[in-house]
């Protein structure tokens, strides 16, 4: 080969490298882009920024093993940033990216849906007049692999193997413990160390910030002022046997009422009256009788069953034939089945059509098929048109951790002891009437039961909607939840004017 192919050959090979090494599909280990915006938010005009980028998870020889992608709005002109709050965000899933709350609930910016939380074309975001921006400073934060968190190859080049990741991070205890460490070099890095803090997280997302809240008190020494759990799941609270059937009951009839299924006698009567009576007959009939078994007498099985399928607009013969327990899936698809309907599972306002009428369980979940419609486009344009991050990667709405090791769920335990430790720290509940997948009074039961010696119950609340998973999505509760996370805040930080001792 002459001199002139050879060079020809080399040039080629070398822009060939090039091109590969600038249009690899990876994302940087550590960025950062800012973008400023202005917004009205509860009647105040506000100016803030938006730093969105990625920051590494460090293993014990310094070395990274992820990168974790988030979204950081921060009020401008803040006098004292000591004084200003600062709210951490979680979803759940647990491969769930920081996208539902992130543009549907606290954020400034959110989804373009219709009053009851429908998709509509054309896509895309508008204002949120009532995000909490303006009483609080909010990061999202997406766990590894969902958004454009990715975990990263050692310093060999290799990635790491499937045991290896699920020792690393896709668990339980391993989701709190490098979660935590994040949290903790984003607090430095960023100026917070004085800042009030909050948590916040929705379904898995409520595990992961009750054990994030005793892990950054005993590992990093960050003691929170408060914790909020969005439609909780059990953190590690048991709801077994007939607990977990009995709490069932108010969620049936919340959504029977909102379907206009129940006798005319409940329909009339408002859904908050309806629930204190269901839960009432609840506590103190369904759930002993439940408890009975085999044992229970005909007469008072009879009596029971009665009772259920007049507060749950299922009929008694089908609720003798459930053994007075009656399944989710069951409800789902036997509720609406005269007129040709199932019922949604995270939010039960939402109706689906199944391939056949028969069957006892539905085909599919029409909520989560609706908001995957909604979401995807708008995140996917508003993170790279309005906050100007682009990249090649593609954003995980719903990532695969799975098998994801849940045991040694001790969460609940957790915030319990960070509590008791922690005079200041304060703990809100909130959850949609119509969630079938974290049911509002399972959400309750937690609450009552996560204290059991009743010492810190006027530091548990409990906020409850006419709505379903995400109680934001609906225009009303958006509004009502986010005034309720914003006087959950302000009455956190009154505390502080005494000193944190009982």
């Amino acid at each position: 080969m002459s001199l002139s192919k050879l060079l020809t050959v080399c040039v080629i090979a070398i822009s060939l490298n090039s091109t590969a090494a600038e249009h690899s599909r990876t994302i940087d280990i550590d960025s950062k882009v800012v973008s400023n915006h202005r917004a009205t938010i509860n009647g105040e005009r506000i100016n803030y920024s938006v730093t969105s980028g990625t920051q590494p998870v460090w293993n014990e020889e310094g070395e990274p093993t992820a990168t974790l992608y988030y979204n950081y709005y921060k009020k401008d002109k803040v006098d004292d940033i000591s004084k200003r709050p600062l709210l951490i965000s979680f979803n759940g899933g647990p491969g769930s990216a920081s996208v539902w709350m992130h543009i549907a609930y606290t954020g400034p910016r959110i989804l373009k849906i219709d009053d009851e939380g429908y998709p509509m074309q054309p896509y895309g975001m508008k204002d949120n007049p009532h995000s909490v921006l303006d009483v609080a400073d909010i990061v999202f934060v997406n766990p590894v692999k969902t958004g454009y968190s990715r975990i990263l190859p050692n310093k060999d080049g290799k990635m790491p193997s499937a045991d290896e990741q699920k020792a690393q991070f896709f668990g339980v205890n391993a989701d709190i413990k490098y979660l935590a460490d994040w949290i903790n070099t984003f607090i430095t890095r960023n100026n917070r160390s004085l800042s009030p803090k909050f948590l916040i997280g929705e379904s898995y997302g409520t595990v992961r910030v009750s054990g994030l809240a005793k892990e950054l008190q005993q590992a990093h020494w960050w003691f929170l002022n408060g914790v909020v759990l969005v439609s909780p799941t059990d953190i590690g609270i048991k709801r077994d046997g007939p607990v977990k059937a009995a709490n069932r009951l108010p969620y049936f009839a919340a959504t029977a009422w909102h379907h206009k299924a129940l006798p005319t006698q409940l329909q009339q009567k408002d859904l908050n009256e309806v629930l204190a009576e269901v839960e009432a007959f609840t506590i103190n009939q369904y759930l002993p009788a439940l408890a009975k078994g085999a044992f229970i007498s005909p007469s008072e099985q009879q009596e029971i069953a009665q009772r259920v399928a007049h507060y749950s607009g299922l009929s008694k013969a089908f609720v003798m034939r459930s053994n007075l327990d009656v399944s989710n899936n069951a409800f789902w698809k036997e509720l609406l089945r005269d007129k040709g309907y199932i019922l949604g599972r995270l939010d039960s306002r939402y109706l689906g059509i199944d391939k056949k009428e028969t069957g006892d369980k539905p085909d599919y979940y029409p909520e989560l098929s609706a908001w995957l419609h909604a979401f995807t486009p708008a995140i996917n344009h508003y993170l790279r048109e309005e906050l100007n991050y682009k990249t090649d990667i593609q954003y995980k709405m719903l990532a695969n951790v799975y098998p994801w090791d849940r045991s040694k769920n001790n969460t609940g335990e957790q915030l319990r002891e960070a509590m008791a430790e922690n005079p200041y720290l304060n703990v809100l509940v909130q959850a949609g009437y119509y969630d079938g997948a974290t049911n509002y009074f399972d959400a309750k039961y937690t609450m009552w039961q996560l204290d059991p010696s009743g010492k810190m119950r006027d530091r548990l609340s409990f906020k409850g909607y006419r709505s379903g998973h995400m109680m934001y999505l609906r225009k009303e509760d958006l509004k009502t939840s986010n005034d309720d996370l914003r006087e959950f805040i302000k009455a956190s930080l009154k505390s502080q004017t005494h000193s944190a001792k009982y």
